[in-house]
Formats: C-alpha cells, sequence, structure tokens
C-alpha cells in the first residue's frame, strides 16, 4: 500500500513538471506600449538587457530594475545595458530586494508611488511563474504582463536532453511548489532564493 502511494505520488509530481514546463508563457508579440511600468528582475543580464531594449523603444514610462547591488551604480548599469537617453531620466534601480518574494513588494511600492495599474515584468522564462505567483499576490489589483526571456547559457527547448536546463527548471518548479504551498498557509515565501544573483557590472577579462 506504501509503495502504491509512494509511486503514485512520484507520478503527480512528474506529471506536475511536465505541465509545468509546457505552460511556461510565451515571449508577447503583441503592442506592449499600453503598460505604465516596466520591471526587471536581476540575475542575469539577458533580463536586464530585454527590458532595457523593451524601455528605450517606448514601452513603459518608467522602468524599475529590482535586486540591484547596493555596490552597483546607476552608470554601471546604464552601461552595462546599454541604455540611451530614457534610462538616464526614467529608469529607478531597486536595492531592497533580495529574493523573488521581494521583488514583488519593491516593485509594487514603486508601481502604487507612481499610481500606475499595469506592469510589464521581465524576468528568465523558468522563473515567471513564481514570479507573476508573488506579484499577484503583492498587488493584486494590477495588470500584470509577463515578458519572459531565455538565458543564453542553457536551452530551454530542449530541456529533456540538456542537463543544466533540466537542473534548474526542477530546481525552479520546486521552488514554485514551496512558495504555493507557504502562500496557500498564509505564510512569506521568503528564503527560496538564496542563490540569488544581485546584479553586477560585468569584469574586464
Amino acid at each position: 500500500m506504501l509503495k502504491r502511494i509512494v509511486i503514485a505520488a512520484v507520478g503527480l509530481y512528474l506529471a506536475g513538471f511536465v505541465i509545468f514546463v509546457a505552460s511556461l508563457p510565451k515571449t508577447p508579440h503583441d503592442d506592449l506600449h499600453r503598460v505604465q511600468g516596466v520591471v526587471a528582475l536581476t540575475g542575469g543580464d539577458a533580463r536586464l538587457d530585454a527590458a532595457v531594449a523593451l524601455f528605450d523603444a517606448g514601452v513603459g514610462q518608467r522602468l524599475l530594475i529590482s535586486g540591484v547591488n547596493p555596490e552597483t551604480t546607476k552608470a554601471e548599469l546604464k552601461k552595462l545595458a546599454h541604455g540611451g537617453a530614457r534610462f538616464d531620466c526614467c529608469a529607478d534601480l531597486g536595492y531592497a530586494a533580495e529574493d523573488t518574494y521581494g521583488n514583488a513588494r519593491e516593485a509594487a511600492a514603486w508601481a502604487r508611488f507612481h499610481h500606475y495599474r499595469s506592469l510589464l515584468i521581465v524576468t528568465a522564462r523558468y522563473h515567471m511563474p513564481r514570479s507573476l505567483s508573488e506579484f499577484h499576490g503583492a498587488m493584486p489589483e494590477m495588470t500584470i504582463v509577463p515578458y519572459p526571456v531565455d538565458p543564453v547559457s542553457i536551452d530551454l527547448n530542449g530541456w529533456w536532453h540538456d542537463a543544466r536546463a533540466l537542473r534548474v527548471l526542477h530546481g525552479e518548479y520546486a521552488k514554485f511548489l514551496v512558495a504555493t504551498a507557504l502562500t496557500a498557509l498564509g505564510r512569506q515565501p521568503r528564503g527560496l532564493d538564496r542563490s540569488v544573483q544581485r546584479h553586477e557590472p560585468r569584469r574586464a577579462s
């Protein structure tokens, strides 16, 4: 009996993982200029580059980069992401967030300060489900549009034969389940991003 329960639990877990991967959001191709704010979650250059490029193209009224290393300056981030004139006037750096939960709270305070009703969230594709859950929890009144980007170092399209992609996806799936469970229990899902990479300038090689 116990063996059957274990097999069933493992089967449900694996089925959930496949559904999680299959349902990762796609990059939107419709008009994004309706959103009022753009929020980039740090953790990889692809996220920052994509967010700054969208912002320079006229998407959003202001840009928030959440989870910035306290030692990183705005000038350094502008150079890193090849920011344009809009970056100087209308990009804000958030230094308080240390995890996804913190990103959501930091972005919620920023959006309410500017009286925004819609946000474009830019983060890695595998990180987007948990990010959306946290952001909806922090600001249920907000219209949130996901803009997932693919890290250049892993192949998410062929994840089943890429050991690193499989490891990253499985790790994020486990965090998503834990965060969902903690939220359902009324607890704060903090501390799940123990290896969060707060954005730093590239070092010269």
